[in-house]
This record gives structure tokens, sequence and C-alpha cells, in this order.
């Protein structure tokens, strides 16, 4: 615990004007990350008399070992500056409001050839358009289902999609009418990009011309007897009513605005949004976030809009290689024009005209200004008093209640019972500190083949599975476990020490710094963990002790959990450390070691799957995946290909002189062992 007086920086010498702030640890790691109108009163306010912090406060500013501060022009820039910084940084002890679950969304791949409707969750793509969240999956699926009649739009897999093509015969939905069969030319793609664009407008909440027009031709064809096609048109617009009906409507049709309401407690705070779109409920989400200071109401608003209207930002910007190929061919394609305009219409559609708030957010102006450049239009932040629209923000807020008692509810059994395994477990193992971070360590083979070691951690006995790390092992190290063990930690914490050493060069000091001045540590690996797991019994705990004591790493602890009897191996100890079978401890161990083993398994799989299909091509300096399928594209196979010359060969798009003659030498002087992979030549689809 360091004392916060150690690098308190001297009242004068910290300026008045608006910035952002960083708290890093003795690692050098960034753990607090918040802005400031004036940094000198704001900065003052965290060096008070211990006892006088909020606790999540006092936590914070006694794991720091330095300050650091950047002044900005604005508070407009402190506000992007910030989210920037939380961004890279990830800091532990901000604010972070974070799902109870993944939420399923209806998007279309706009930003494909022919884009495909689907139901998907995670991660947004550029391009695409996203429409939800949805409470359940089997809610939009239905809704799906149901506007595939009016909007056949593709909803096939990539490779079902070239399977038809090759094979010049729809699959079962092209039969059966609920897709345009684009795959073998029943629509032409514009059509097919037209019908997708007409779907993205209904669930954008232009429903209503779409129905007008249906029930207009419906009434044309009963007029001239074409029963069949007013039946059809009838059974469009009972679909389209049907799934325009699923959503309740709460205000006038106009309404596009995203309503957001907070409930909160000293320790923890509830958010709950509701999506309307074109007045009615198209969506609804949830996030449970930890206080980790005394932060207003107002605080917690503005760190809410930041985090979920920044994602617009940070996911949709143009790929820079985009930018380059556009420039390099002096115009924009046809694809490239309707993905530009399907993220216009993405961030209109994430950033809607009016958000509506049940607490006024801090530095509204800005705030509001900085979303209206997001969005690329202006938007409004407002507090309702009265008439439906509070009626509707008092039903999110009673909804927010709701949830954080629930949350309180399940998280206090939780919250108990990791607590009890990892005191247990540092007290069975004699551990002076609490076991903030746990890494485990597993190796796996086949018959000393494709060995691979895998890296899980747990920060306060959860897992945090984006610090897991994958490791390859060849040569020396793949001999045995011990040698592959050693390896592993070696490499690891080899990465650790350099860090330090690059920390300490630099000197993670207070003061002021720029703006764009780099992180003194890499985030390959995150802090030292507290205690290291190891898969296995005395000799790969003995490996792992050695690596560590060969870097000097001295403050590191290491155990190793063999699977036959479940005992606990300490070094340079006879006798195992037995838990008791029912032992919230080693409980906690054994999930640790199963992560672990389950991670390195799934690496395993993967590269045995890829050496297996290993081409002669692939040991060919300089011949990436792009230029290996042109090639067999082209020739259609290897063995053709070795017998073509460097003049045939640079007849190949993309291929150059050096290029040619490289690869006619390497396959003409050589044969090769492993099995040669075999091309659709129609396709240009690698079939292995």
């Amino acid at each position: 615990m360091a004392d916060p007086a150690s690098y308190r920086p001297a009242r004068q010498d910290i300026p008045t004007n608006p910035g952002v702030y960083r708290f890093r640890d003795e690692h050098g790691r960034v753990i607090y990350v918040g802005k400031a109108k004036n940094l000198r009163n704001r900065l003052s306010s965290y060096f008070a008399p211990l006892n006088q912090l909020a606790p999540k406060t006092r936590a914070m500013v006694t794991t720091a070992a330095a300050v650091q501060w950047t002044v900005v022009g604005s508070e407009f820039e402190s506000l992007q500056l910030e989210y920037t910084w939380i961004k890279e940084f990830a800091p532990r002890f901000n604010i972070a409001y974070r799902d109870d679950k993944s939420y399923p969304y209806l998007a279309v791949t706009m930003s494909e050839d022919v884009p495909r409707a689907m139901v998907t969750r995670g991660e947004k793509k550029p391009g695409n358009r996203y429409f939800g969240p949805y409470s359940q999956a089997w809610a939009i699926r239905d809704t799906l289902d149901a506007l595939l009649r009016v909007f056949p739009v593709r909803t096939c897999t990539k490779g079902v999609f070239q399977r038809a093509e090759r094979s010049g015969r729809p699959c079962l939905l092209g039969y059966i009418d609920k897709c345009s069969a684009p795959c073998v030319g029943e629509i032409s793609r514009e059509d097919h990009r037209e019908l997708a664009d007409d779907l993205c407008r209904f669930m954008a909440g232009h429903a209503k011309p779409y129905i007008r027009e249906l029930t207009r031709q419906m009434n044309e064809a009963a007029e001239r007897m074409d029963f069949e096609t007013a039946a059809a048109r009838r059974d469009d617009v009972a679909a389209l009513e049907r799934a325009f009906e699923r959503n309740t409507v709460v205000l006038p049709d106009s309404t596009d605005a995203d309503f957001f309401a907070i409930a909160e407690d000293e320790l923890e705070a509830a958010v709950q949004v509701f999506y309307v779109r074109g007045g009615r409920i198209r969506g609804q989400r949830g996030w449970v976030t930890e206080k980790v200071e005394d932060v207003t109401t107002a605080e917690l608003m503005t760190n809410l809009l930041q985090q979920v209207y920044g994602e617009a930002q940070s996911g949709l910007a143009q790929p820079a290689r985009t930018r380059r190929r556009s420039a390099a061919q002096g115009s924009e394609d046809v694809v490239g024009q309707h993905r530009r305009t399907s993220e216009l219409a993405y961030r209109q559609d994430t950033i809607p005209r009016t958000v509506y708030v049940s607490a006024e957010p801090d530095e509204t102006d800005e705030l509001r200004g900085w979303l209206s450049e997001l969005r690329g239009s202006h938007m409004s932040i407002q507090r309702p008093q009265r008439g439906e629209k509070a009626q509707l923000l008092e039903t999110v807020a009673e909804n927010a209640r709701q949830a954080l008692a629930l949350h309180k509810s399940r998280r206090a059994g939780d919250l108990t019972t990791r607590s009890a395994s990892l005191q247990q477990l540092q007290e069975a193992l004699g551990l002076p500190d609490a076991l903030m971070r746990i890494e485990c360590y597993d190796i796996s083979h086949v018959q000393g083949t494709n060995v691979v070691a895998s890296m899980v951690v747990f920060e306060d006995g959860l897992p945090r599975k984006s610090e897991y790390r994958k490791f390859s092992i060849t040569g020396d190290a793949a001999r045995d476990d011990t040698a592959s063990m050693y390896d592993v930690i070696h490499r690891r914490f080899s990465r650790h020490v350099e860090q330090q050493r690059r920390a300490e060069e630099k000197g993670v000091s207070t003061g002021e710094v720029e703006a764009d001045t780099e992180d003194a540590t890499s985030r390959a690996f995150a802090y030292p963990p507290n205690l290291v797991i190891v898969d296995g019994g005395p000799p790969q705990v003995a490996a792992a002790q050695q690596a560590l004591g060969d870097l000097g790493v001295t403050d590191v602890h290491v155990v190793g959990l063999a699977k036959r009897l479940e005992e606990v191996w300490v070094p340079d100890d006879e006798f195992p450390v037995i838990l008791p079978r029912a032992s919230e401890g080693l409980f906690l161990m054994q999930r640790v070691r199963d992560e672990a083993h389950r991670f390195a398994i799934t690496f395993h799989r993967q590269k045995r799957s890829k050496a297996m299909t290993v081409s002669a091509l692939d040991e060919i300096p300089g011949l990436g995946p792009a230029k290996q399928k042109a090639l067999l594209k082209h020739f259609g196979s290897v063995k053709k290909l070795r017998a073509a010359s460097a003049e045939e060969i640079l007849e190949v798009n993309g291929f150059g002189p050096a290029l040619a003659v490289k690869v006619a030498e390497a396959l003409g002087s050589r044969e090769s062992a492993v099995r040669e992979p075999v091309i659709d030549t129609e396709t240009g689809e690698l079939l292995g």
C-alpha cells in the first residue's frame, strides 16, 4: 500500500486550467482516468486525509504511485480525451457499465456485395446496420421470419451462398419464396441491395408507407379480380402489421429518442435505456456499475452517455487500407458508397435526435456538442418534466430500480462465496497478500506434436478473458512438459521484467504530460499476479519456480494442482497441501485449472487443424494467403504451378518479376512432401 503523500504534487505546480488526469500504479499501469474543469481543485481533493475519502477512492489513491495530467483548451476537448484514454487503457478503477448478458440484434450486412439479414450478438462491424437490442433471440427470429415474406433478403451463410452459386440451384428458402435467390440470378445484386435497404427502412420505423403501398396493390388486384395476387398482398400486409405491432406504441410516430434512467445507492448504480423509434419501443438494455468514488448522479450520467455513444465513433472509422484503395482507384465503388451511407445511417440510428435522461449530466453543452459531432447532425439532451415522455421515463426508472434490487440479491451470495474462496486459499497457502490476480498455465499436445500452452487470468475470483494468452512452443522447449512450462513462464515474466525496466527508465513520475504521450508499458501483459497456478505436480512447479528465479522475480508465488488427488504442491516442499474436498478455495483452484485446460485444448485443436492443411506454398517467404489463392486460381494446383516458368507466373495479377522468380525457384528446386491444396477454378475457393 502506497502513501499518497509520496507522490502528491505541490499545489502550486498544478494548473487551474481544464484537463484530464491519470493515476498510475507502481508498474506504470493506468488505473484511473478523470477530467476536471479546474485541475488544481480536482486533484487536491484526492489528497485529503484517508479517513475522509470514500472507500474505493481510498483504495485507488493507495494503489497509485503517481499522478499525471494534461492541460487542454476547453471542457469539450477534455471530454474527448477522457473517453479516448478510458478506451485505450481500460483503467480498473473507472466506472464501467457492463451488460449482465449479451443482447441479440438484427443485423443487415450492407457492407457486403450481397447483403445478408441475420441475428447476431457482440461486436458491431463497420458498414452494417443493426436493430435492437432485443431481450430474447426468439423474438427477433420471429420478426425476421415474418418480414422475409415481404423483404426476401438473403439469410444464408457465405458457404451456403457460394455452394448455391456453383450448383446453380437455390437453397430451400429460395424455393419457398423467403429468399429472392441472388445466388442464382433470380434477382440482380442491385435490386437485392434495394430490397435490403427497404428492410432497413422498415426496421428503422418507417413501416406505414410499405403497409399503405401493399394495401393499395391488394385493392387494385381485387378490383381487377386477380384474387390470387390480392390474397398474397393481404398476407404480406398481415405479416408486416404483425411484425410492426410487436413493439408497444408509446409516443407519436415522429418520435425517435433514447430514454435513460439511473437508480443508485452508495456503492452501485443500475442503468436502463429504452430505444424508441417511430414512437415504438424497439429495444431495451441494462447495465450495472460499481461506484469507484463519491460521484454525483450528473457525473454518472455523463460517463454513461460517453461510453454508450462513444462506440459509434470507435466502431465505424473507415479502415486506412480502404481509403488508400479508393484513392488509388480515383473513384468509389458502389459497395463503398453504400457502406459509407450505411455508416451515416447507423450513427443516426445509434445516436437519435433526442436523448431523454432522468438526471441532467454535468457539462451538458460540451457533451451535446460532442454527440452532435459523432451523429453528424444536431441532437439534444433533455429531462422531461411532464406529459407522455415523463411517464415513459418514470417507467424506465422503475425498471432501473428493479434491476438494482435484483443485482444486489444475486450478487450477495456470489460475492460472499468468492471472498470466502480467496481468503481460504490465501490462508491455506500462507500468502501475505490478498489474491487480487491469479494466473494459471497449462500445456497441451499430442505425443509431443503441436505443443501449445495457455495462460488464463482470474481477478477478484472472476475470469478476465481479455487478459488470456496463448503460446506456441517449439524446439528444445517442446521436448517435455517441464521444459515447456519453464519456457512459457520465462517468456511471460521476461516481458514483465522488461516492462518494469522500461517504466523505471522512463520514470513514472507525477507531473504534466503531453496528450499523445505513449503508455509507459506495453499492454501485451498487465500487472503481475499474486499467485501462479500450474497444471501438474512437483516437476512442473519446480520448472516454473526456476524460471522465476532465473529472472529475479521474487514477489510471485507458485503452486501446482495435480489432477490425480487434487493435491496442491508448493516449491521445495516434500508434502502437498491438502485442501478439504468441500473447500471453496479448492473449488476456485479447480475452476481456474479447468479453464486453463479448456483454453489450451481449443488452441491445440486449431493449430493441429492448420498443420493438417499445410501447403508447399506456405514455405515461400513473401507469399501470403491472398497471393497463394491467386496462384492456385490461375494454375489450378501446385503440380501445374511447379511446371510453370517465371514468365507464366508473372501473368498472375499482383506478381512482379522478383516474386515470380522466387516462386519458380522455390517450387522447382525441391519436392514437397506435404499435401497439395486443391482449388475450384470457377470460384477461386480453396478446397484444401
